[in-house]
Order: C-alpha cells, then structure tokens, then sequence
C-alpha cells in the first residue's frame, strides 16, 4: 500500500477545478509535489500578468507577450487574453446579436439539432459540470454553442470531437457566446479544414507529421513504417480532440494558450516532443499493437503532468519548425492525397 498516495489523496480533491474526476489509479502524490511546486509559478506569473493588463488590456501582439503565453495565461486572465488573440473579440463586436440569430436558426435545423443531441450525453462523462443533474447543467450551453455554430458554417455543421473542443471553450470561458466566437476562431482560421465533411486538413497535417518524424526522429519513422502503422492511428485523436482527453487538463490549456496566438504548428511541436522524448520507449515495440499502446502510454505520467516544463520543451525538443516548412508539406501531402482520391 502506498501511504504517501493515500496521505496526498485525503488533501486533494477527486474532482479537479474544472470538475473532472480524477481516474482510478491517479498519482495523488506526485501530483501534488507538482503543484506545490507549480503554485509558485502561477502566483509569479498572476502578478506578471496583472501588471501588463493594468496598463492596457488590449493584448496587442509583440514579442513580450508572446514570452508571457509561451509561459502560461492566469485562469483570470485567459477568456480574455484568448478572445484577443486569436481576433474573436474583434469578431463578437463586429457582430453584436449575431450569434443568437443563428442559434434562433439552428434550432429550426432538426437534422443539425439531433447530430447535436446524440453526442450530449457522450462529452466527458467524466465531468461532473456536464452531468445531467448538475446545476447548472453546461449540456444546455453545449448544445446552444454547437447548434448555433452548426447553423453558421453549414459546410461544417456538426462534427464528432468538436463537442470535447467546445466543452472546453465553455469550461473557460463560462459565456456562451464567447465559446462560439472562439469555436469559430479556431474551425474557421486557426485550424485548417479540420472538421469539414473530408477532414482533408486533418488528413494532411497527420501525415504532415509523419514527414517531420521521417526528417527529426528518424529511428521512429522507420520503424512505424517497419510495422505498417498509419499515422492517423496514432495520433488521429491527438489532432481531432487537440490533445483534449489525451493529456492533463492543465497541459491542454496551456497548449490551447499558445495555439490561439501561434496557430496549428503547434499542435506538431507538442506532438513531437512526446515522440523525441520517448523514442527510447517507442523503439522497444516489436509489433503493430505494440506500437499502438506505446504512442497511448507516452500521454500519460510525470512528463506530461509537469505542464510548465513540458512547455519549455515544446520549443526546444523539436528544433526549428517555421511556417513555412509546415505550409510547404502541408501542399505537397494535399497534393498526394488528393491524387490518391
């Protein structure tokens, strides 16, 4: 029995400040050398930020606020600092009432409404917030936020994964039309073609990602290509759920920090740091299911937990990845999907 496990887990709550439920097996004790550790950094950086936004809350883009997202947004700071960033607030104030309209519209869409419903119940079981006897019960906000963005891209609709991705945004946020309006930054700017019917830009970066395995960690690359694993088995939910459900709570956040004012490159720094730093573990596979269960085992534990410093590693481990690299592989691996259609 461990008793420093048991001793954390009477000082720490089950349920997270997001209302997650912490998993069976959950690591209490070092969880909690973590944050003991990590509070220190967030007062650091609450004080950091409340100085800057005192004297203009703007948030204009340059260099030193770059450093301080890179460095982690305070939870009092973030709906804002993310509805500035990524141009949704600009978005929300060129259209005021716009998004109940289309919500007003979307709720006449029946076909949009019951894509909608169906996948309520399925958006983390494992947060109290969005159980159906909780109060207040965020399925409603979910489900205004989802009808109303389906109804304003109908190219989109509705689309598995884009409820977690919502979920989220609302958690943030706690203001429904500012879930939308960040939902739209990320579907319509940030994210390239992501969620329309073809998932033709999730096709493209997952095998965009391959590339850079081949070109950064090539004792990897070759052996998925050994075993014949296609990328999109591996890390399809890495991209789709933007590591939602993948990685702690905390460390998604403070990714989703950098993605509204970085964009999608990203999403291929975090990716692959978790393989450099754990291509030792990788290499070990010796068959197709093995190399499954290794890419699922390296989300999990200390690495991933210690959100400050996995991202100080995010923009160190994989090297230089500009975007124009990005943008040149994304064309030519369109290209070749397209021609395989």
């Amino acid at each position: 029995m461990d008793t420093n496990n048991d001793n954390a887990k009477d000082r720490i709550s089950r349920i997270d400040s997001y209302g997650f439920e912490r998993p069976d097996g959950f690591d209490y004790a070092s969880y909690e050398d973590f944050y003991s550790r990590y509070m220190t950094v967030l007062t650091r950086r609450a004080m950091k930020w409340s100085k800057m936004m005192q004297k203009s809350t703007a948030v204009e883009k340059g260099i030193k606020v770059k450093r301080y997202i890179r460095k982690g947004i305070p939870n009092e700071h973030r709906p804002h600092v993310w509805m500035m960033v990524s141009g949704a607030q600009a978005q929300m104030e060129t259209n005021p009432g716009y998004y109940h309209s289309v919500l007003l519209e979307g709720q006449k869409n029946t076909k949009l409404v019951d894509a909608v419903v169906t996948d309520l119940n399925r958006t983390f079981p494992d947060n109290v917030k969005f159980r159906k006897n909780a109060s207040p019960c965020l399925q409603l906000t979910l489900h205004n936020v989802l009808v109303a963005y389906g109804q304003h891209n109908k190219t989109v609709g509705y689309c598995q994964g884009m409820n977690f991705i919502t979920g989220i945004l609302i958690l943030v946020t706690k203001d429904e039309e500012k879930a939308f309006w960040l939902l739209d930054a990320l579907l319509g700017r940030i994210l390239p073609d992501y969620y329309s019917p073809e998932m033709m830009g999730l096709k493209t970066d997952q095998e965009v990602l391959g590339v850079l395995v081949k070109m950064k960690i090539p004792a990897v690359a070759e052996l998925i290509d050994r075993h014949d694993v296609m990328w999109t088995l591996l890390v399809s939910r890495w991209f789709i759920c933007l590591f939602i459900d993948v990685l702690p709570i905390e460390t998604v956040l403070r990714i989703w920090d950098c993605l509204f004012y970085e964009g999608s490159k990203i999403l291929f720094r975090v990716a692959l740091t978790l393989i450099k730093q754990y291509q030792a573990y990788i290499l070990e596979a010796k068959n197709f299911p093995d190399v499954c269960d290794k890419f699922k085992d390296i989300t999990k534990g200390k690495f991933v937990t210690e959100c400050h410093l996995f991202m100080q590693r995010i923009f160190t481990e994989p090297g230089s990845l500009s975007k124009s690299t990005i943008e040149r592989l994304r064309e030519q691996r369109r290209a070749q999907l397209l021609s395989q259609e």
